[in-house]
């Protein structure tokens, strides 16, 4: 049976899939959400096992500046930040592709950093 944890982190993994098919295709508004939620679930699997709460945008920025204290990398607060805006975007479309594209870049590095947090 698959755990809560591991169900976000598949979610995530298949949002990204996604989120980059997306872009291939040019549906900005769609690679911006899918970018958002692969990072979302992330940090709600690494928050499910480590008993964090995680049931809204408050506590998903909760525990993100968590993890960037406990792994002492202030990046991480940055790269989900990156992922908020792309959230933002699929609502307002504002951002040229260029910044999708970027802020996509960035978070895949945020996915690579919590891969795999116990």
């Amino acid at each position: 049976m698959v755990s809560r944890a591991e169900e976000h982190a598949l979610t995530s993994r298949e949002l990204w899939a996604k989120a980059q098919e997306a872009l291939v295709q040019g549906d900005l508004l769609q690679a911006s959400e899918k970018g958002w939620g692969a990072a979302a679930h992330m940090v709600k699997g690494v928050a499910q096992r480590k008993g964090w709460q995680h049931d809204g945008h408050r506590e998903l920025y909760h525990a993100v500046d968590r993890l960037a204290q406990e792994m002492g990398d202030r990046q991480i607060r940055l790269l989900f930040n990156s992922a908020s805006a792309l959230h933002s975007n699929f609502y307002e479309n504002w951002m040229p592709r260029e910044m999708i594209e970027d802020s996509l870049a960035q978070v895949g590095d945020f996915l690579e950093k919590l891969e795999g947090l116990p």
